[in-house]
């Protein structure tokens, strides 16, 4: 059955249209991703900000043309939304906006069930799930998933540049506040990482994995597959935090790898994925392109 996903994020808006048989994504026919920024502000007022909404609406539209060429109704489209709509006041009457001009009818997952789904659909082939930890670093929050148990925390890419690295570049205090605030939240998951076996290997999910290991592959243009091949060391993200902190945004921009509406909060993402390893005792990491906007139409 042909069938399409929407995952709506603090930082990106994505959508994956793919033949489902049985709970397994059989054939993907388009993996789509918009970097809309719409948790933009939330962490300060609360509230989706109308340039927001307007970025986040244009893609909608765009994505309600795809999945209709594809003849795919959007009812029938799997659409959910995480942590920007948890943390936003006006999120209700911004979903029923889209509702109205698009067709999309979005579910706001908890914390709980964003983690579960996103576990679920970022193992690769040949993955058991037993042998995994998934670290899905977003724009809003970091979720840490086991087959045994998830947790979920306010530390983020976007949240945490618009807190703490508001210099561009960065001076050397706001770096050392951020890295200091990161540590701290990371400090509520020793228990965590204490109870699950020594030999956990780390699975990282989402935007800032995927482009820190594009960077790292300095690719041309964003090749999933090989992506989902590469294995990531501490020191290997070390050196990127370390890059990104002595470059400008518009330095950024020009490497090979990194998505250029993404450099501004890349730093914060990487420093969130590199003390993760540090503080938690993953020495690597493998790298998925998959998640969240998998595991909902596995979930069918």
């Amino acid at each position: 059955m042909l069938r399409a996903s929407i995952d709506l994020g603090t930082n990106t808006c994505l959508m994956l249209l793919a033949e489902v048989e049985s709970g397994q994504i059989k054939k993907v026919l388009g993996d789509y991703a918009r970097i809309i920024r719409l948790g933009e502000g939330v962490d300060q007022t609360r509230s989706l900000q109308p340039k927001a909404i307007e970025r986040t609406l244009t893609c909608l539209a765009e994505y309600k043309k795809i999945i209709s060429e594809a003849a795919v109704l959007p009812r029938d489209v799997v659409c959910v939304a995480t942590s920007q709509a948890r943390d936003a006041s006006n999120g209700e009457a911004f979903f029923d906006k889209v509702e109205e001009e698009c067709g999309f009818r979005f579910s706001v997952l908890s914390g709980k069930d964003e983690a579960r789904l996103s576990f679920m659909g970022s193992l690769l082939s040949g993955m058991d799930p037993s042998h995994y930890a998934v670290v899905d670093v977003g724009g809003g929050s970091t979720e840490f998933v086991t087959v045994q148990e998830d947790r979920s925390m306010d530390l983020g890419s976007v949240r945490f540049t618009e807190r703490y690295l508001k210099s561009d570049p960065v001076t050397d205090e706001e770096f050392r506040h951020c890295l200091d605030r990161v540590d701290n939240k990371l400090e509520e998951f020793i228990d965590w990482r204490s109870s699950i076996p020594a030999d956990m290997q780390m699975l990282a999910v989402a935007g800032t994995a995927t482009t820190l290991a594009s960077w790292h592959l300095s690719q041309e243009k964003f090749d999933a597959a090989e992506v989902d091949k590469i294995q990531l060391t501490k020191e290997d993200l070390h050196r990127m935090v370390e890059d990104l902190k002595s470059m400008t945004v518009a330095e950024r921009c020009e490497q090979v790898g990194i998505e250029p509406k993404r450099a501004d909060v890349l730093l914060a993402g990487a420093m969130i994925m590199w003390r993760t390893m540090v503080k938690l005792r993953f020495p690597n990491c493998s790298v998925s392109s998959r998640g969240l906007r998998y595991g909902v139409l596995m979930d069918l």
